[in-house]
């Protein structure tokens, strides 16, 4: 099934792609040159045309990407780890979209000051989600507690119920459940418990 899903992918990536260079290239280049009067207004709206194509293929173009990472890595990894990925590959892929555009559409010097402040606009406004998603993927990778396991961390004592990009679910000892985000797993100490064999 992974295999189907890694070729799917691939082939929507390579799809959307072409897809945008045919679109430009009859939009901007054949239409012009076989009917001028359309050409002149093609032109006038360029711009808009432009952005309107590039958001549309290019949303397409980052979802396909970000499946591809995620069915590249769902076999060695597993859900989690590949989800975690996938999600990651959207933020980055969405904010590095919406910030070539925004410099494509003011152009020259102010174009890429723009695109700079919109990125560090995107960048401070995910930087908790990007921070927990990425502390998911080095606990999913490095896997320093398991499902099942007695642990101690950030202050919780309890049993690991889940642990999935964002959180770590631990039911604890007086039946309550604690979640807690994951970037606190990596930053603090971590106790497993050991049943002890005689």
């Amino acid at each position: 099934m992974s295999k189907g899903g890694f070729g799917r992918s691939l082939f929507s990536l390579v799809l959307w792609i072409f897809i945008y260079l045919l679109a430009h290239s009859v939009l901007f280049i054949t239409i012009p040159s076989l009917l001028p009067d359309v050409g002149k207004f093609i032109e006038d709206y360029r711009i808009y045309i432009s952005v309107g194509m590039t958001l549309l293929i290019g949303y397409m173009t980052v979802r396909s990407l970000s499946e591809l990472a995620y069915w590249s890595l769902r076999i060695r990894y597993g859900e989690g780890t590949s989800a975690a990925v996938r999600s990651l590959v959207r933020i980055v892929g969405m904010a590095s979209l919406a910030s070539g555009i925004a410099g494509g559409v003011a152009g020259g010097a102010a174009g890429v000051a723009l695109g700079g402040f919109l990125g560090i606009v995107v960048g401070q406004g995910s930087r908790q989600v990007i921070e927990q998603a990425l502390a998911g993927l080095i606990v999913l990778i490095s896997r320093p507690i398991s499902i099942g396991d007695r642990v101690t961390v950030a202050g919780e004592t309890g049993v690991i119920r889940d642990v999935s990009t964002m959180f770590t679910v631990i039911d604890k000892d007086d039946g309550s459940v604690a979640i807690v985000p994951n970037n606190m797993l990596i930053g603090s100490k971590i106790y497993r418990y050991v049943a002890k064999t005689d």
